[in-house]
């Protein structure tokens, strides 16, 4: 199996030691930063293949941080917070997180909750290639820098909306249903993502197809989900 790179960022050392020690037990390789700061300097040099990402951080804040990682990777991300107010989750989720734990947690449900992130991700095999381009060149994504473009202009999309788009064309001859829509695209079934897809859908149509009434680019497969409707052509 090939080495996965996971980086901690907590500012309590206690938690964020017990949190590394279970993770080297599964054979995973831990650094650590305690705080944004630190953090933000490990990120921009170096690939993991997982964050766990505490928001409550000193010098830059866990919101700060998902940020950026959203603006240069796909990087999945555990986010931990003491808060559990809903909107407080939901906010974390928009921000881009994949998962999220509230303290206070056992370490071993951290460790599930890592595997379980990551075996998606193996599992779904989101694109390799930094750019597809759909059309003769019309629709245009760019999965490198989280950009999408039509004719080439920027589509200015919300980061769940790219997110279900990149789902929809990580696999233009599969129909994905919409609960395999919230697994991938947000990393956990709450069920206001569900109630939300086919209005994220159709805001994403009024921005990328020439007619949403007639879409060319997501087309409703009627009983069963959404798909991609056109071949990749680069």
């Amino acid at each position: 199996m090939d080495n996965i790179y996971i980086l901690i960022v907590e500012d309590e050392k206690n938690i964020s030691n017990i949190e590394k020690a279970y993770l080297n037990k599964e054979d995973y390789i831990v650094d650590q930063a305690f705080d944004g700061e630190e953090a933000m300097k490990l990120i921009e040099k170096k690939d993991y293949d997982l964050i766990i990402l505490d928001l409550m951080l000193p010098k830059v804040s866990g919101e700060e941080i998902m940020q950026y990682i959203r603006a240069h990777s796909d990087t999945p991300v555990i986010m931990v917070t003491a808060k559990v107010e809903e909107n407080d989750i939901i906010d974390g989720l928009q921000f881009g997180a994949d998962d999220y734990i509230t303290k206070p947690f056992n370490p071993r449900e951290l460790v599930q909750r890592v595997k379980t992130v990551l075996r998606r991700v193996e599992k779904y095999n989101l694109p390799k290639a930094d750019v597809l381009i759909f059309d003769n060149g019309k629709l245009k994504i760019d999965f490198e820098n989280s950009l999408v473009y039509k004719d080439d202009k920027i589509v200015n999309l919300t980061n769940n909306e790219y997110r279900i788009v990149k789902t929809l064309f990580s696999n233009t001859k599969k129909i994905f249903t919409r609960e395999e829509i919230i697994e991938i695209a947000f990393g956990i079934d709450y069920d206001a993502f569900d109630r939300a897809i086919d209005t994220h859908i159709k805001n994403i149509r009024q921005k990328i197809e020439d007619n949403p009434k007639s879409p060319v680019y997501i087309k409703t497969i009627y009983g069963m989900g959404y798909k991609a409707g056109v071949e990749n052509e680069a």
